[in-house]
């Protein structure tokens, strides 16, 4: 019965286990077996000292059949040979800080190839004991072997050590409310209830339209303590994300062992356009320093007798307005407010086809639309002008009927944030058949869109013009930097030239579309997207002061 269970191993040992693929595979079954029961990862360290001290060939000298080990050993010796010099290749350029060597797509430090280093020698040295040690291989089988079982019981006492999940509880502390390319703060804090030190990583569940900065965080957690940390977020997209999970990866007392740990936190974030610029912008009015954000002050046309209410003064005033009567009578600095012209009407028309999909600065032409409408809206509520939007592409998205007041800030937000540009053809004619229909009252009508082709300027061109005289049109084209650069090429030869040339005809052509629309009385603006907003401002504040609505 003896016979035939070492006639069964041998057996198996010289059709399969003597094969070194399955030999390689072998060396790591136990692991893997181990990491999915427990749920766990063990460490490189582990992996490397379980490689460097059992080397399968081993069985064979325990099944007594040492005699075909000549080809198994061979190409064990030139794997890790081959192993051994690599690393000591790598842990050289990482010392010396040659990047020209460095091995760049694995996320290794000096101390991992360090440890590669000293496990191919371990495995090495084991090997060619076992090659040149003759009648005493039995005696080094053993002794590798008790080995492993050494390295094994101080595995699985180290396994024990780890924390459980329930010993671990997070919270996220952000608002729910974020700014287009505005970085956010994000606080976590971790408790842990363990009983023992234990030394983490954590890692947010940030969406892939965010960047966050650090990304992941370390920390060595006392028993029964917590820790804060914080990172900022900057959101790439608009629209509403979840924050579902914080990431733990935890390690064991000796580092051989890795769990990872999902805390359950939720929080919905919703992302609207550039609302910062709002509060910047109320700052800088508030100390005369709008030319900081490219709004220039315009002289209103009839100001100093268009009179309208005493108030007291502010720092922010010109001393030429102070009311010095009033103010003797009041024992009060008193200034004089001029009235201008209130309760007009705006009704943003904004493209969200095909033509808005290009980026400018890291955010699609709609994105600048969208910051640029918000910020026009918000210094015409503020002059007690009306302000409403129609999104349109194929069909009209959202409609925002103008009004008045702060509400109608909110009632903008909303309509905008979750729209993005779609490949489609925008139908200009249903967007300019729905202004008709419910916007009959004169209004300053700001179409935001890009013409690439003379079928798209011919039908902005036609339904801008058809407002003139019922309304005061605005239309206002955004550039395309890449064209720009194309036309003003330093080296103008070869392919260069006829790029060149195509590029200057289009931007002759768009020259051309913006003059003829100016001269059936539409007010046109050519514009790249990154100077939009405050160019907007100062044509809206032109227009009021040159009362043209």
């Amino acid at each position: 019965m003896i016979s035939l269970v070492q006639d069964f191993f041998v057996g198996l040992w010289t059709n399969v286990l003597s094969l070194p693929m399955t030999q390689l595979l072998l060396m790591f079954l136990p692991l893997v077996v181990i990491s999915r029961w427990f749920k766990t990862t063990p460490t490189i360290w582990l992996a490397l000292t379980f490689a460097g001290l059992m080397p399968v060939p081993v069985i064979a000298i325990l099944l007594g059949d040492a005699s075909n080990l000549f080809g198994p050993l061979l190409f064990f010796i030139s794997v890790t040979g081959a192993v051994g010099l690599f690393a000591l290749l790598q842990l050289l350029a990482y010392s010396t800080g040659w990047k020209r060597f460095q091995l760049q797509r694995l996320p290794f430090s000096i101390r991992i190839w360090a440890g590669i280093l000293a496990a191919a020698g371990l495995a090495m040295s084991m090997l060619l004991i076992i090659a040149m040690v003759g009648n005493s291989l039995t005696m080094v089988a053993w002794l590798l072997v008790g080995l492993n079982l050494v390295i094994a019981t101080v595995a699985a006492v180290d396994l024990a050590s780890l924390p459980r999940a329930k010993h671990f509880t997070a919270e996220r502390e952000t608002s729910r409310i974020a700014s287009l390319l505005k970085k956010q703060r994000v606080v976590l804090t971790i408790t842990y209830k363990g009983p023992l030190t234990v030394h983490l990583t954590a890692k947010d569940d940030v969406p892939q339209q965010f960047q966050a900065a650090p990304e992941q965080f370390e920390a060595d957690l006392e028993p029964r303590s917590r820790t804060t940390v914080h990172y900022e977020m900057e959101p790439t997209k608009r629209g509403s994300f979840s924050l579902d999970t914080v990431y733990l990866k935890v390690d064991s007392r000796l580092r051989f062992w890795k769990k990872m740990i999902k805390l359950p936190v939720s929080i919905t974030i919703s992302v609207y356009p550039d609302m910062k610029q709002l509060g910047e912008y109320a700052l800088l009015a508030r100390t005369n320093r709008l030319s900081l954000v490219g709004v220039r002050r315009t002289r209103k046309v009839g100001q100093d007798h268009d009179f309208e209410r005493l108030r007291d003064y502010t720092r922010d005033d010109n001393y030429k307005h102070i009311d010095w009567r009033s103010t003797a009578r009041r024992r009060r600095l008193t200034v004089r407010e001029f009235q201008t012209s209130q309760s007009q009407r705006i009704i943003f028309m904004i493209d969200c086809g095909r033509m808005m999909t290009n980026e400018a600065e890291g955010i699609s032409l709609l994105d600048h639309a969208f910051n640029a409408m918000l910020m026009l809206s918000y210094v015409a509520l503020r002059q007690g002008d009306s302000v409403g939007t129609i999104l349109f592409s194929d069909r009209v998205h959202k409609f925002v009927p103008p009004k008045a007041g702060a509400s109608q800030m909110n009632h903008l937000l909303h309509a905008s944030y979750d729209q993005f540009p779609n490949f489609v053809e925008s139908r200009y004619d249903e967007a300019f058949m729905h202004l008709r229909t419910n916007c009959r009252k004169r209004s300053l009508v700001v179409l935001i869109t890009n013409v690439i082709d003379e079928v798209n300027s011919h039908q902005v061109e036609q339904y801008l013009t058809t407002l003139v005289g019922r309304h005061l049109p605005l239309g206002v084209l955004l550039r395309d930097q890449r064209l720009f650069d194309a036309a003003e090429t330093d080296k103008p030869y070869g392919s260069n030239l006829f790029r060149a040339a195509a590029a200057a005809d289009i931007l002759t052509w768009r020259h051309h579309v913006l003059t003829d629309m100016s001269h059936k009385g539409v007010l046109a603006l050519d514009l790249f997207p990154e100077d939009l907003t405050a160019n907007l401002v100062n044509q809206y504040l032109e227009i009021k002061a040159r009362h043209l609505l």
